[in-house]
């Protein structure tokens, strides 16, 4: 039984795995993505967060931490120094796993591990209020009394005569939709 033994061992001597998985966080760190096996990034999300809690705390004695996992000072510098803006208003969850299908030869399930920014502020989890009935007005145009019954059916279309300049600075006007004739002197 494997009780209180976290982490995946990936048929690997333990030796190999903390290299391989230090080597792994220093480069996600360092370039911000990168694309490896779908197990090895579920456990190297854990890697991750890890060194941005740490960069989050700021002190030295987290610097020293981290310095023991990520082996590139200029690494572990730029992470602390990003790290409070960067990743400052959320609490964990500072990695995105995207699956990217199969990769050809062995068809092992291939994702991309990357730190998320927090430019998006994550929804948060409210209850929603129900939206509040609102009474809509319609717009019906009074008819005349002059009309008959099929003109008052009839939608009435009005149309505002709308001028342009000819080549010789004189207005005119333009066709009307609705077929009537307006005085420009009006």
């Amino acid at each position: 039984m494997r009780h209180r033994k976290s982490g995946v061992k990936l048929n690997r001597t333990s030796s190999h795995r903390q290299a391989m998985f230090r080597n792994m966080v220093t480069s996600l760190l360092k370039y911000d993505r990168i694309t490896t096996t779908d197990a090895k990034a579920k456990e190297l999300r854990r890697w991750a967060d890890h060194i941005v809690t740490l960069a989050k705390r700021g002190d030295l004695h987290a610097r020293r931490l981290a310095m023991s996992i990520v082996r590139e000072k200029d690494v572990v510098h730029k992470i602390f120094e990003a790290a409070p803006e960067r990743f400052g208003a959320i609490n964990g969850g500072y990695t995105r796993i995207i699956k990217v299908g199969r990769r050809p030869g062995d068809a092992a399930a291939m994702t991309v591990v990357e730190l998320v920014s927090s430019d998006a502020p994550k929804p948060s989890k409210t209850k929603k209020s129900k939206p509040v009935a609102t009474e809509t007005k319609t717009f019906v145009p009074e008819t005349p009394a002059s009309l008959t019954d099929d003109e008052k059916e009839a939608p009435a279309v009005e149309s505002k005569p709308t001028v342009t300049e000819s080549a010789e600075g004189t207005a005119a006007q333009a066709p009307q939709p609705s077929g009537e004739s307006v005085d420009p002197e009006k």
